[in-house]
């Protein structure tokens, strides 16, 4: 299936579906169980999700956001400790620690690849540091060797924020074997979905079934006499969702494929663009999933790039506003802030200061087209940039 668009391109639409996600939803349907302590399809989403990635284990939980929360809520992120984060990030990034009261500590990014700057995480880490959560961007995976040299050296563990790297590779390693706790997301313009949803990945049993009793309300799996062991909340993923998540891994290989064939062409157009940079791609990150098709354009103002997106998606192209910096919106200072001010912040932050009012991203579905669609793509850009 595809989309017209004023521009005349025809993208792939998005989600994508067929008869494997209606069929998956009636044998669901027709278990008679629809939650995942009667059901099957949860637990073989799970093993399916873990394998794929080179994971022990993996929890399905209701949605990214709530992923997040429970990976450092495991790892002993509360009240009194402190969660390093990229500034430029999606809010949940900080939300999830905030929400657990720990104090989100936002950090700068690479003016390339826009994922965490690791001197900058190292230079902010603390006695109180709990946790350092590096964002792989866009599918471009953050420095890993270095972020895991950092917690080797500080002893603080690291949490990836996955939900832009599904089946991503870092020197032909996948995510879970990267040796530490990795959260994704779901949600209905990510790589698969099933509208939301999330998942966890663990090589470590125990944080496995720590993460398991808090994500059903403090309750272990065998329990038939409410003996609650510890507080919680119900994040359990139902079974109409894994059936449908089973369904959009199976496809999610030649996505990828298709994707890694297309960024190349569209970045190389993109970047003879007067004044357009696109995000690098480390060479270590050797299968990037490419979530967002991204680009700078460096010294422009916010006003301008949001002029520009608003041109283009008014000629069908399916582009975005990049993240504002966390530290940027209301909800950053509602609970669990840093002391320091916004100004202290964006003084700290210079790339992610910039990124806020210059970057702007194209929906993954375009990197699903023709490569003849790219140039036809990066046309629109040219001209829209070249007009405003």
């Amino acid at each position: 299936m595809s989309i017209s668009s004023a521009s005349g391109i025809e993208f792939p639409a998005w989600p994508q579906y067929d008869d494997t996600e209606r069929e998956a939803l009636i044998r669901a349907l027709d278990q008679g169980q629809w939650w995942r302590i009667g059901g099957s399809e949860v637990k073989k989403f799970e093993r399916e999700f873990a394998d794929y990635h080179g994971a022990s284990h993996a929890l399905a939980v209701t949605n990214g956001t709530h992923a997040l929360e429970l990976a450092l809520q495991v790892l002993d992120v509360g009240p009194g400790t402190e969660v390093i984060v990229p500034a430029f990030t999606f809010i949940s990034s900080s939300q999830a620690a905030q929400r657990l009261g720990a104090v989100a500590v936002p950090v700068d990014v690479d003016a390339n690849t826009y994922c965490v700057d690791v001197d900058a995480a190292a230079a902010a880490v603390t006695s109180r540091t709990a946790a350092i959560m590096p964002v792989h961007m866009a599918g471009q995976f953050a420095d890993m060797d270095r972020l895991a040299k950092l917690s080797a050296d500080t002893g603080v563990p690291l949490v990836q924020d996955a939900a832009h790297a599904h089946g991503a590779h870092w020197r032909g390693k996948r995510v879970g074997e990267l040796g530490s706790v990795a959260a994704f997301s779901f949600q209905n313009g990510k790589l698969m979905t099933a509208g939301e949803g999330g998942a966890v990945l663990f090589n470590d049993e125990g944080l496995y079934e720590k993460a398991f009793v808090r994500h059903s309300c403090g309750r272990p799996m065998t329990d038939r006499g409410y003996f609650h062991r510890t507080s919680g909340s119900n994040f359990r993923m139902n079974e109409f969702s894994a059936a449908v998540l089973r369904a959009q891994l199976a496809r999610l290989d030649l996505q990828i494929a298709t994707r890694q064939a297309r960024w190349p062409v569209l970045s190389g157009l993109l970047a003879k663009i007067d004044g357009v940079v696109p995000q690098t791609i480390d060479p270590r990150s050797n299968r990037n999933p490419s979530y967002m098709a991204m680009f700078r354009l460096p010294g422009c103002t916010e006003e301008r790039r949001n002029a520009i997106v608003d041109e283009l998606v008014a000629r069908g192209i399916p582009a975005f506003m990049a993240f504002r910096a966390v530290y940027r919106t209301d909800a950053f200072w509602e609970a669990a802030a840093p002391d320091l001010s916004v100004d202290q912040l964006a003084e700290r932050c210079p790339v992610s200061e910039a990124i806020t009012s210059d970057c702007v991203w194209l929906h993954h579905r375009t990197l699903l087209g023709t490569e003849e669609q790219m140039h036809q793509l990066a046309a629109v850009v040219a001209d829209v940039v070249a007009r405003s």
